[in-house]
C-alpha cells in the first residue's frame, strides 16, 4: 500500500563534487525519483557537472572530519502521507547488485498528513571515486515495507590523482 495518498512530489539529488553541506535530518518519501532520470513529477535538486570529475583522494574517508567528507545526498519531498512510519536508504555498488541499508536509525515519516514534507539523507561513508546506486524503502505504521523509489545512480565525485582525464 502506497504511503502517499496524493501525488508525491519527488526530487532526488546527489551532492555536487567536493565537500557537501552539513549533515541534515535524514529521511524522505519520494514516489519515483531517479538521479539522472526525473520521475513524474520530479525535478533534479542539483545540476550535474559536465566533464570528468576533479582529481582527488580516493578510498575510506573515516579519518576525515565529518563536515569535510565528500558525500552523496538523496533528497525527496511528499505532497501528503498516509500511515508513514519511517524510511530507510539502501546503497549498492551496481544497479542490479546487492543493496545494504546504510542509515543507522530509521528516518521518521510524518504519519498521516496532507502537508508537504521534505526529507534527505547524507551518505558520507562513500569512496569519492566510486559510482553508487541507491533506493529508499518506506515502512508503514503497520510494519509493511515497500521499495519507495526506483534505483537511482550517483556517479563518482572524484577520479584518482594522476589518472587520465
Amino acid at each position: 500500500m502506497r504511503l502517499a495518498v496524493v501525488s508525491v512530489l519527488t526530487a532526488l539529488a546527489l551532492a555536487a563534487c567536493g565537500q557537501s553541506e552539513q549533515p541534515a535530518t535524514p529521511a524522505a518519501k519520494p514516489a519515483a525519483p531517479a538521479a539522472n532520470a526525473p520521475a513524474a513529477p520530479a525535478a533534479p535538486a542539483a545540476a550535474m557537472a559536465k566533464g570528468p570529475p576533479p582529481e582527488g583522494d580516493c578510498g575510506d574517508q573515516s579519518a576525515v572530519a565529518a563536515d569535510q567528507r565528500v558525500a552523496n545526498t538523496a533528497k525527496w519531498s511528499t505532497a501528503s502521507e498516509q500511515d508513514s512510519f519511517a524510511f530507510d536508504v539502501y546503497r549498492g555498488d551496481s544497479e542490479k547488485g546487492e543493496f545494504a541499508k546504510i542509515n543507522k536509525d530509521p528516518i521518521l515519516g510524518a504519519g498521516t498528513t496532507d502537508e508537504t514534507h521534505k526529507y534527505e539523507y547524507r551518505d558520507d561513508s562513500i569512496d569519492p571515486c566510486k559510482d553508487y546506486w541507491y533506493y529508499v524503502e518506506s515502512t508503514s505504521t503497520k510494519g509493511v515495507h515497500e521499495k519507495f523509489t526506483p534505483t537511482f545512480h550517483a556517479p563518482a565525485k572524484r577520479r584518482a590523482r594522476g589518472s587520465a582525464g
